[in-house]
């Protein structure tokens, strides 16, 4: 299946959310988003390696920001998770072709990234 219903979304973040760790289901379904949005957007890199820099960027910023959708106020999670990927794609893009940045970046250790990880309980 590489298609996501809204409502398999939304529900998976509510499971994730409920059980403190993103499930595998809905890292799947992460991982859909990005991949399907970056296939309409392949044709606008000029070389592959961007391409995937940007891919990885966007599901970065999924996996490290979907726990913020609110469920009580929006029922749509499909176009909020979209957006996060959006946005770290284009953080991304906007670094591979020296766009001036309008906030600092902070380039952390792979170890500094777990424990950031794990202090936010999101550990499988």
């Amino acid at each position: 299946m590489n298609y996501i219903t809204d409502s398999d979304l939304t529900y998976e973040i509510i499971l994730s959310k409920g059980k403190g760790f993103r499930t595998k289901e809905l890292e799947r379904y992460l991982y859909l988003v990005g991949v399907n949005f970056m296939h309409k957007k392949r044709n606008n890199y000029k070389a592959e390696g961007d391409y995937y820099d940007c891919l990885q960027s966007g599901l970065l910023f999924l996996l490290l920001n979907w726990h913020k959708f609110n469920e009580q106020k929006y029922y749509k999670s499909l176009p909020y998770i979209t957006e996060i990927f959006k946005r770290g794609m284009a953080f991304e893009f906007n670094r591979l072709q020296g766009k001036k940045q309008n906030f600092d970046v902070m380039f952390v250790s792979i170890d500094e990234m777990k424990e950031r990880y794990y202090d936010y309980g999101y550990n499988n």
